[in-house]
């Protein structure tokens, strides 16, 4: 993993983020959307990164020089089956009581304690409604209050109700908006929730599905697909932000689904979004092949508080690699 030096667009002498240290991990990342965790421990001076590839989820620990501390490697509960069952995403929620790492694949969920070292709980998927030729997969991982919620390939996402402490995780319900399988799911960080929209999920037919949790998860708005699958979505301040893939960012307000502000910056596919929630930039990787430098950028974009205009502030080019997520480290 690396970090870009970048400098601003309007201003090249100012720098728009510092390079620290590249940290090695013991394998790559798998092609897969959103394929980067972060999780800060500001108390301990810890970051840790979670990564997937194949059957295999990376965890490492890094101390604030970019100095790797330990790694460790968590792998997809095994069921019936062949082949063993690949990892489609993994991802540190953060509850107002505790911090869970949940990991999905094609076989069911497992949430670990922060440290990956002891799974507390486990979900197999139900392929019975499945067709012979459909894939079977949890994908998409948000968590709100005391909720955790996990997509899946037939549409539906299941909504987790977790404990202060514990194994007694119970399937609480089951939310049915989505025609086809779930992409991404966001939420609200904690420190805005304010009663309204607070989860928003997207599905490969470009649908977006804004709820609002509680004991009884409420659907309140829905927002067409246009053809292109939303690969990442954001929740920030009220406002959506999704990417597609034919390369559109587009930000939409959550409490009517109206849009505001269609960036049409990108000639590929996005395959991740990330924003820096204290000064509202939001970053822009590209899913590429790695033979286009004009397409492997990460743009940062910034809003006002009414959407009235998006400022792209920075492009930093990163040659020969493939780029699967960004994540600020603020």
């Amino acid at each position: 993993m690396v970090a870009a030096d970048s400098e601003g667009l309007n201003d090249p002498g100012v720098r728009m983020f510092r390079r620290e240290r590249s940290i090695p991990l013991q394998g790559s990342a798998a092609a897969l959307c959103n394929n980067l965790s972060v999780l800060q421990l500001p108390v301990r001076s810890l970051t840790h990164f979670g990564v997937v590839h194949g059957p295999n989820a990376q965890l490492l620990s890094a101390a604030p020089e970019g100095v790797p501390l330990a790694q460790r490697q968590l792998h997809a509960k095994e069921g019936a089956g062949v082949s063993p069952p690949l990892i489609t995403q993994v991802h540190w929620c953060v509850l107002p009581f505790r911090v869970l790492l949940v990991l999905t694949s094609h076989r069911g969920i497992q949430m670990y304690e922060s440290d990956g070292s002891v799974m507390v709980y486990w979900h197999a998927l139900d392929s019975g409604d499945a067709s012979p030729v459909q894939g079977v997969f949890a994908r998409g991982i948000a968590s709100s209050d005391h909720f955790i919620c996990v997509g899946t390939w037939s549409g539906r996402v299941l909504v987790f109700d977790i404990p202060a402490k514990g194994p007694n995780i119970v399937l609480s319900e089951e939310l049915a908006g989505h025609p086809t399988s779930v992409t991404d799911i966001a939420s609200k960080p904690a420190q805005e929730k304010d009663g309204m929209a607070d989860i928003v999920t997207a599905d490969d037919s470009g649908l977006l599905c804004i709820w609002r949790s509680g004991p009884e998860f409420k659907l309140l708005t829905r927002i067409p697909g246009f053809g292109a699958p939303c690969a990442s979505v954001h929740l920030w301040q009220g406002i959506i932000a999704a990417g597609y893939g034919n390369g559109q960012v587009r930000l939409y307000e959550a409490s009517t689904g109206v849009l505001h502000v269609q960036i049409n910056a990108h000639a590929r596919a996005i395959c991740a979004l990330d924003l820096a929630p204290e000064v509202g930039k939001l970053r822009t990787p590209l899913y590429t092949s790695g033979s286009s430098a004009e397409a492997q950028r990460v743009a940062a974009l910034r809003w006002n508080t009414v959407m009235a205009s998006v400022c792209p502030t920075l492009r930093c080019v990163v040659p020969d690699s493939v780029i699967l997520q960004a994540a600020p480290l603020l």
